[in-house]
């Protein structure tokens, strides 16, 4: 798919109706905002997300910090659908190869590796702009929000207005 079509959101799963040139940029990134507090609300939206876009035929990562969130998101990844495998790996170091189509990535993504790529690291990768998509998800949490605050600004930065899906407001 041509970078400049829009993608999927992981709410419609339809391309945002009328749009084109930075609009369909944008459609690509988003940051959604949980009105839970707790980091396993944080872990479980993500897996919900890895499992639409595996679903749609993407390669997908998740970027974390730690070997122990890692760990985490890997128990869910395993027992998050009764019906289905969600196949993947916790990929440590940017020497490991992933050869399933998600990864748990401890180290920064490579853009031609991935088609979705999701942040729950402290730092945004630096070619943040050149993921085919890219989904920042913070629980309601006051250092988690900042962090995010951060993330959200370094985008626009790049010439990014990520579409915000706010669960607080509801």
């Amino acid at each position: 798919m041509p970078d400049n079509n829009p993608a999927p959101s992981p709410e419609t799963g339809s391309p945002a109706a009328g749009s084109s040139g930075q609009e369909d940029r944008n459609q690509r990134y988003w940051f959604h905002i949980l009105a839970q507090n707790t980091p396993a609300a944080r872990n479980l939206h993500a897996a919900k997300l890895v499992d639409k876009a595996w679903q749609q035929g993407d390669r997908v990562c998740v970027v974390c910090d730690t070997m122990q969130h890692a760990e985490e998101l890997d128990d869910l990844l395993w027992n998050f659908s009764p019906d289905a495998f969600i196949p993947h790996s916790v990929v440590p170091d940017s020497a490991t190869t992933c050869t399933d189509p998600v990864g748990i990535l401890l180290c920064p993504p490579v853009a031609e590796d991935w088609e979705t790529v999701i942040i729950l690291s402290a730092t945004l990768p630096a070619d943040a702009d050149r993921f085919k998509r890219l989904a920042l998800v913070a629980h309601n949490d006051p250092n988690v929000l900042n962090q995010a605050r951060s993330h959200f600004k370094q985008l626009r930065a790049l010439g990014i207005e990520p579409r915000v899906h706010d669960q607080r407001k509801r």
